[in-house]
């Protein structure tokens, strides 16, 4: 009597678990969040100019360039095939570094997060704070970006909201 009873409920187990799975489900596994990697891109008049190859091998690149407006960091990093290129600064806390992991891109200070696509803030203290895109260029394997431009995104980056 014991065993029969021990394999139904070994089978109500197995039956129960079935029903609670979803055929369509993946586990999804989190990735270890990268963080950025310096580098030093030349400067061609008013462009930055960094090779393509160097993000790629990156995926998180960041970067210090001297402006009218002073010192501005910037970053540029791998979203699924393409780069992206923003303001690399979380005003209140002043950092100027952030790690991407999946979809989010991580301060390294306060740990608010960021959408990569967009740049908006998702959940932490600096959230009011997007990072503006920058525009760029591709051309002849290198990302061409205008001195103004980085500006532009920086000044946008530092106003709330």
């Amino acid at each position: 009597m014991r065993s029969k009873l021990a394999a139904y409920i070994v089978i109500v187990a197995v039956v129960f678990a079935a029903g609670c799975v979803d055929d369509g489900a993946q586990a999804t596994a989190q990735t270890k969040p990268v963080s950025a990697t310096w580098i030093e891109p030349q400067l061609i008049d008013d462009t930055v100019v960094i090779p393509v190859q160097t993000i790629e091998e990156s995926m998180n690149t960041h970067f210090k360039m001297e402006t009218s407006a002073g010192e501005i960091a910037v970053m540029a990093y791998m979203l699924g095939d393409e780069i992206v290129v923003r303001s690399n600064v979380c005003p209140p806390c002043g950092s100027i570094g952030f790690s991407l992991q999946d979809e989010l891109l991580i301060c390294d200070a306060c740990r608010t997060t960021f959408d990569t696509g967009t740049g908006q803030g998702i959940q932490g203290a600096c959230v009011d704070y997007p990072k503006e895109n920058i525009p760029y260029e591709e051309t002849e394997g290198n990302v061409m970006i205008k001195i103004d431009d980085i500006v532009i995104a920086h000044m946008n980056t530092v106003q709330r909201g």
